[in-house]
C-alpha cells in the first residue's frame, strides 16, 4: 500500500515539473505573439505594393517586354482590325457627334436661309444614326462619351463619311426635334453643370463667379445670340478660354438638350413686354434677373 502511493506520488511530481518545462512564460507568449504580427504587416504591404504599384499588366498598345513578348512586332495587343468599328463607336452622323456640317446637309441649311443666329436653328428631321431612346431618354441615349475631334477624324474613315472636320462648319440646326421633353432635360443638365458660372438666366453671374471665379461672357451678347448651334456644342465637347471641356461628363445628347436651353434662355430675355403675359409681369421679381440683371 505505502509503495502503491509513493509510486503515484512520484508520478504526479513528475508529471507537474514535465509541465512547467513544456509551459512558455507570458513575457515568451507575448514576444512570440508580436513577432508573428510583425512578420503578417510585413508580408502585407510588401504584397499591396505589387499589387497596386507594379501592377502586371500592359496599357493599350504598350510595347511588351523583351522576355515576354506574345507578338512578332513587340505591342502588347493588336491593332484594330482594319476596315471594322468598335461596337457603340460608329460616328456616321456627323452632325449629332461633332456639332459639325459639311457637303449636301450644310448646302440645305444655306438653302434655307439658315445663315446663324437664334431663330436660324432650324431641326434635321430625320437621323437615321440615332436610335429612338426609351423610359424618357433622349434620341441617342446609348451614346458612348465622345469629343468632336475625335468622331470628325473617324468620318472620313467610315463607309457613307461626310468627309474630315476639316472641312466642316458648326452647325445651324439642331439632330433631333427640339420638344418639351428636350427642354425639360437641358434646364436640369445646364443647373448641374452651367449655372455656377453662366448664371440661372445666362447673363454669366453664376455663385462662382461672384466668388472671384473668371466671369464668362453672357449669353444675351450679340456674338452669342448669333453664333450657330454648332459652336456651343464645340465649346462645351473641347472647351473654351478658362471653360474647361465636359466631354466626358455631359453625352452628345445632352449636349444638344442643353444647347436648346440656352437658345431658350436667349429668346426669354429678347420678348417685347407688350408680349408678356400680364399673370407673368406680376409675379416676383419679374422685372429682374437672379444676379441683378434687367430683363431686356
Amino acid at each position: 500500500m505505502w509503495n502503491t502511493e509513493r509510486s503515484s506520488r512520484q508520478k504526479s511530481e513528475v508529471r507537474s515539473q514535465y509541465g512547467k518545462l513544456r509551459r512558455p512564460t507570458g513575457l515568451t507568449r507575448r514576444h512570440v505573439s508580436a513577432f508573428l504580427l510583425a512578420v503578417g504587416f510585413c508580408l502585407l504591404l510588401s504584397g499591396c505594393r505589387m499589387d497596386m504599384q507594379d501592377q502586371p499588366r500592359y496599357e493599350a498598345y504598350e510595347a511588351a517586354d523583351s522576355a515576354k513578348q506574345f507578338f512578332p512586332d513587340g505591342a502588347a495587343s493588336r491593332p484594330l482590325v482594319e476596315g471594322t468599328v468598335p461596337r457603340g463607336w460608329l460616328r456616321e452622323d456627323e452632325l449629332f457627334y461633332t456639332g459639325k456640317m459639311s457637303g449636301a446637309q450644310a448646302q440645305r441649311a444655306g438653302q434655307a436661309g439658315t445663315t446663324g443666329g437664334t431663330n436660324a436653328s432650324i431641326v434635321q428631321t430625320s437621323t437615321p444614326n440615332i436610335p429612338g431612346g426609351t423610359n424618357g431618354q433622349l434620341p441617342g441615349g446609348n451614346d458612348v462619351n465622345v469629343r468632336g475631334s475625335n468622331a470628325g477624324g473617324n468620318l472620313g474613315a467610315q463607309p457613307g463619311g461626310t468627309g474630315g472636320a476639316g472641312a466642316a462648319q458648326d452647325a445651324t440646326m439642331f439632330p433631333f426635334p427640339v420638344t418639351a421633353d428636350l427642354l425639360k432635360r437641358g434646364q436640369e443638365r445646364y443647373g448641374i453643370y452651367c449655372a455656377m458660372c453662366h448664371g440661372a438666366t445666362g447673363y454669366g453671374d453664376g455663385m462662382i463667379v461672384r466668388r472671384g471665379y473668371r466671369r464668362p461672357p453672357s449669353y444675351h451678347d450679340d456674338r452669342l445670340r448669333q453664333a450657330p448651334v454648332g459652336h456651343f456644342f464645340d465649346v462645351i465637347t473641347n472647351g473654351w478660354g478658362a471653360m474647361p471641356d465636359y466631354a466626358a461628363q455631359i453625352p452628345a445628347q445632352d449636349r444638344w438638350a442643353i444647347i436648346a436651353y440656352v437658345r431658350a434662355l436667349q429668346l426669354s430675355q429678347q420678348v417685347p413686354q407688350g408680349e408678356v403675359p400680364p399673370e407673368k409681369l406680376q409675379q416676383p421679381g419679374a422685372g429682374q434677373t437672379e444676379g441683378g440683371g434687367e430683363h431686356h
